[in-house]
């Protein structure tokens, strides 16, 4: 028996309400906007929901992906042969103590920052123009402007293999420069517990404001993009040697090192992943070539 039929026989016995999708475009679950058909593409209803799931495919050894907003992956154009699990529908917050919040993965950073922003919790103002989930800000320590998920995460409940569903404390994240342990255990993020300051609720507003503008003006958010290609390198920036390279405007197929910040491989129109792929291991090729800096990508590529 195929391993999706083994699949659709447990989710329709076990989680009869759980929408299951076969051959589910990636393209309509990536902000690169690029992707095949996805084997299955489940969404739990619950983080209890999703650690059974996650049991399931461990015992039986169903290939999987979980995704969340699909801000920092790029898919293969033949399509996944795996069963894709999407977090979208975990979406609940709730306040914790007066100066917390308690959130599914599948919440939205920008959402989670406005919560925090109404009840005048400061610390989260970094995170409005992120175009991730909190399960994937948390997995990759994601940060702008001088704020990162590790200043404000205190616990998380994790599924990790083996065990199952466990709370960890921040300490025990080994939360670092796009880094934390659930990259190296195989660990999901059901959900994270965040501690965060009193503010004033109009200057908070105020500083998210003010970032968005500046997004705005700096990145080139009217493109498809996986966000910052490349991680900065110990060496400066990787935009500015990207355009010290010359590189700025550099196109393959659809793909685009976009003119307007070089930091950013764009789909300029109709890219595909292979395309991305050529492009970014040319502006690897280069950079490497002209200044000794090898760029390590920030976005993953899934095979």
């Amino acid at each position: 028996m195929p391993w999706y039929d083994d699949f659709d026989a447990f989710a329709a016995r076990r989680f009869p309400r759980m929408e299951v999708l076969p051959g589910e475009p990636m393209a309509r679950h990536t902000t690169f906007r690029i992707g095949g058909p996805a084997r299955r593409l489940a969404r739990p209803r619950s983080p209890e929901e999703l650690a059974e799931l996650l049991t399931a495919a461990e015992k039986e050894g169903w290939p999987l992906l979980v995704v969340g907003n699909g801000s920092n992956l790029l898919a293969p154009d033949g399509g996944l042969e795996r069963l894709v699990v999407h977090t979208g529908r975990l979406e609940d917050i709730e306040p914790d103590g007066t100066r917390g919040l308690h959130a599914q993965a599948g919440v939205s950073l920008a959402r989670l920052a406005s919560f925090a922003q109404r009840r005048s919790l400061t610390g989260l103002e970094f995170a409005h123009g992120i175009p991730g989930s909190l399960g994937g800000g948390v997995r990759m320590n994601a940060g702008a402007y001088g704020g990162e998920m590790c200043q404000v995460v205190a616990a998380v409940q994790a599924w990790l293999p083996g065990q199952g569903a466990v709370r960890l404390e921040g300490a025990e994240l080994d939360l670092r420069y796009r880094h934390s342990i659930f990259m190296e255990n195989g660990g999901v993020v059901l959900s994270t517990w965040l501690s965060l300051e009193p503010g004033n609720g109009a200057a908070i507003r105020e500083k998210m404001e003010d970032l968005a503008r500046r997004r705005r003006e700096k990145q080139p958010l009217e493109l498809p993009s996986g966000g910052s290609t490349f991680k900065r390198p110990a060496e400066g920036y990787a935009a500015a040697l990207i355009e010290q390279c010359g590189l700025k405007g550099l196109s393959v197929g659809g793909a685009q090192v976009s003119a307007k910040h070089a930091g950013f491989v764009v789909n300029a129109g109709g890219a595909s992943c292979a395309d991305v792929r050529a492009l970014i291991a040319l502006v690897q090729r280069r950079v490497q070539e002209e200044t000794g800096i090898k760029l390590e990508t920030e976005i993953e590529i899934v095979e």
